[in-house]
C-alpha cells in the first residue's frame, strides 16, 4: 500500500510531503520533498491508499456559531465573552480528547496561528474532493488528520527539542530505526535531519499507515457528529512496531 504524509504550512514554503511504499513486510520512503503547492500535493498523492495531513480539518462548532452570531448586527442575544465561554470556542472535541489522552493541548485552530494553515487545508480538502476523493473529516476516508508530535510521544519516543534541533532529530531517527528495522529511509535521512517539516511529513505518513490499519483512537458515537464537522485527530493507539 501507499501511505502519504503531508506536513502542511500556510504557504508551499514549509510544506513537506513524504510517500511510503509498504509491501512484503517492508516500508520504503520513496519520496520526500518540500515547497509543494496544493496542485502538486494532490497530483503526487492521488493514488495513495491513505493520506495523513498535519493540520486541523475544521473549526469548533461553537466557534462557527459565535462568528455567525457576532456578524448578525440585528442579533440581540447576549454574547458572554467570559473565560469559560472563550475556552469553549477555542477547542474542538478532538482537541479535548487529545488533552485527555496525552496531557497536552493541541494548538487552537480558532485562536492560534494554526488558523492560517487550516484555511489553506480547507482549500486543499476542497481540491481533493473535486479530484474525486471523498472527504470524511473524522478519518475513515482516504484523508486523515494526524498530529506527528503526539504520535511520537504515544509511541514512547522522546520528542524533546526535535522540532528545533538537528541533533535531537538525528537521535530520534536513530531510536525509530532501532525499533522498526523494516523502515528504509536511507535515501532521505539527511533531509529529515536538516528539516523538521520533512521529518514530520514522514511521521505523518507512518501515522496514516496506523489509521489505514484501523489502529487509532476513534470518535465515540457521541463524538461522531462533531468529528465529521470539526475534524478528528487520528492518534495511533498501538506501537510503531505494529505497523507491519
Amino acid at each position: 500500500m501507499i501511505s502519504a504524509g503531508i506536513d502542511l504550512a500556510a504557504e508551499p514554503k514549509g510544506t513537506a510531503l513524504a510517500i511510503l511504499e509498504i509491501e512484503n513486510n517492508k516500508a520504503q520512503l520513496v519520496f520526500l520533498e518540500q515547497g509543494l503547492d496544493d496542485q502538486s500535493l494532490i497530483a503526487k498523492t492521488i493514488n495513495a491508499d491513505k493520506i495523513g495531513i498535519d493540520c486541523a480539518f475544521g473549526w469548533p462548532i461553537e466557534f462557527a456559531k459565535f462568528i455567525a452570531k457576532h456578524q448578525d448586527l440585528k442579533a440581540k442575544d447576549l454574547i458572554d465573552g467570559g473565560m469559560d465561554f472563550r475556552r469553549n470556542l477555542s477547542f474542538r472535541e478532538t482537541d479535548r480528547q487529545i488533552r485527555e489522552l496525552t496531557g497536552r493541548w493541541p494548538l487552537s485552530v480558532s485562536t492560534d496561528r494554526l488558523g492560517l494553515t487550516a484555511m489553506r487545508c480547507a482549500g486543499l480538502l476542497s481540491r481533493y474532493q473535486k479530484a474525486g476523493v471523498a472527504i470524511d473529516r473524522s478519518g475513515s476516508g482516504r484523508l486523515a488528520e494526524v498530529y506527528p508530535g503526539a504520535t511520537l510521544r504515544n509511541w514512547d519516543f522522546d520528542t524533546t527539542n526535535y522540532r528545533v534541533n538537528e541533533d535531537a532529530r538525528a537521535g530520534l531517527l536513530k531510536d525509530i530505526k532501532a525499533q522498526v528495522p523494516w523502515l528504509d529511509t536511507s535515501s532521505f535521512e539527511t533531509q529529515m535531519i536538516e528539516s523538521s517539516d520533512s521529518f514530520d511529513a514522514v511521521i505523518a505518513a507512518l501515522a496514516a499507515r496506523a489509521v489505514y490499519q484501523g489502529g487509532y483512537t476513534k470518535p465515540t458515537k457521541d463524538q461522531q457528529t462533531a468529528a465529521e464537522i470539526e475534524g478528528w485527530i487520528c492518534l495511533p493507539d498501538g506501537q510503531i512496531t505494529s505497523l507491519i
